[in-house]
């Protein structure tokens, strides 16, 4: 097989074998828009290996497979994350290790497809998809708001060993709840919307990355009924946004508004900017009128998550420095009698400290790489895809963005690679 790389701007790819026939759409629609049948059902956090798998053996059928020469950086974060096995001790952390290593090579493969399905997964195409994750999130936030205390037994429940689902994670997928609420803590904490996924966090990652998409779809659609329904729906979605009190989540919100109207302003995009500030009014009267402000006062003087976490990170990193190369797997006890596991409570650390310094290294620059390959976009669609990058280099020291976080924003940065190579590849128009 001959290997060759065409240089095309800063977006250069290598190219294998030839271009035979397109790949569908399916293995990705299912991944995103049949994400509520896999919650219940109990798969929503592992459906997307057998798809990816899915994805990778259409792709070896047809060949002519195209990477980005960048993407090179993320492929040796993978060689160093598997070779970080040798720091797992016990048979319930290699569960872990595994899960965790399928997960990230379905993003890679994820990504992969979306650069090649350029005929079937167009830019509206995948556009709305997104929306549609961003709607299930919304419905799942309003679900966990009217029924908080809701909780039902999935079929995985009846299928899988007892043993198994004394795993703590396992257990969470097995009983699915649409709150993140312990009605027995001693914290006196109003439950929190996570449905449809298991976390309040994840919930909060997905919809400051979605919600910025949704805009996007916005500007490659004509203004019929489903502009104005999403129109209507974005003003409603503040409300379970709020009522989850995720500060990682209005930190990431608000780099991304920040920067787009930084970029907006440059652009001379009146009315870009115009939207933008009207939306930020519309949030800023949501949150006073939801109290958002005095119910996040409370929280913190209530918890003493702050703190917590940055004691955490302290000794994460101390215990790093021991096992610097390839760390230790995975996440282990911490040394605080009540604290959550040291290399938990945000991505970046779980990487540091499951997979050591160099591993660390690869996955920052990746994303950073993902973040300056897509910064040339013009459109107002690419310059929030773009923005969709930003947004997950800021979240992954307070947020886990495995798996949902990053199989939302890898296909974004895929689909704005390549369709900025497509751009600089297309003939100039003719002259007059």
């Amino acid at each position: 097989m001959n290997t060759h790389a065409t240089v095309v701007g800063r977006t250069p790819s290598r190219t294998l074998g030839a271009s035979r026939s397109t790949l569908p759409r399916w293995p990705f629609t299912a991944m995103l828009a049949f994400f509520p049948l896999w919650w219940v059902l109990g798969f929503a956090e592992m459906a997307w290996i057998p798809l990816a798998g899915c994805m990778a053996v259409l792709m070896i059928r047809r060949g002519g497979i195209q990477v980005p020469r960048g993407f090179s950086i993320w492929l040796l974060f993978i060689v160093l994350m598997c070779a970080s096995v040798i720091g797992i001790d016990t048979s319930g952390r290699l569960i872990g290790f595994v899960y965790r290593a399928l997960l990230y090579i379905a993003i890679t493969v994820v990504f992969i497809y979306v650069y090649n399905a350029r005929e079937t997964l167009t830019l509206r195409y995948m556009l709305g998809v997104f929306t549609l994750f961003w709607l299930w999130a919304v419905l799942g936030g309003f679900a966990g708001i009217i029924a908080p205390e809701f909780s039902f037994r999935t079929p995985l429940s009846y299928v899988l060993p007892q043993g198994l689902q004394a795993n703590e994670l396992i257990g969470e997928m097995v009983v699915r709840r649409l709150t993140q609420y312990n009605p027995d803590s001693w914290l006196a904490l109003d439950p929190r919307p996570s449905a449809p996924f298991l976390y309040t966090n994840g919930w909060g990652n997905v919809y400051s990355i979605t919600l910025p998409m949704v805009v996007a779809y916005l500007t490659v659609i004509p203004r019929g009924r489903r502009f104005w329904l999403l129109i209507l729906a974005i003003p409603l979605s503040l409300i379970p946004a709020f009522l989850t009190l995720n500060r990682g989540m209005f930190i990431g919100l608000a780099v991304a508004a920040a920067y787009l109207f930084v970029r907006f302003v440059l652009a001379g995009r009146l009315r870009a900017v115009a939207l933008l500030s009207v939306i930020g009014i519309i949030a800023g009267i949501a949150a006073v009128a939801l109290d958002v402000g005095s119910k996040l006062t409370d929280r913190v003087e209530t918890s003493s998550s702050t703190e917590d976490r940055a004691n955490l990170y302290e000794e994460t990193f101390v215990r790093t420095l021991h096992s610097p190369l390839f760390g230790y797997g995975a996440p282990r006890p911490s040394f605080t009698d009540g604290a959550p596991s040291a290399g938990t409570q945000g991505h970046l650390w779980m990487v540091m400290f499951s997979h050591g310094f160099p591993a660390l290294i690869c996955f920052m620059a990746a994303l950073a790489w993902m973040f300056f390959a897509t910064i040339r976009g013009r459109s107002t669609a690419m310059l929030i895809l773009n923005t969709v990058q930003l947004v997950i280099l800021v979240e992954v020291f307070f947020y886990g963005v495995l798996p949902n976080g990053l199989i939302l924003t890898f296909p974004a940065a895929a689909l704005a690679i390549r369709e900025l190579r497509s751009t600089a590849l297309a003939p100039p128009p003719p002259t007059r």
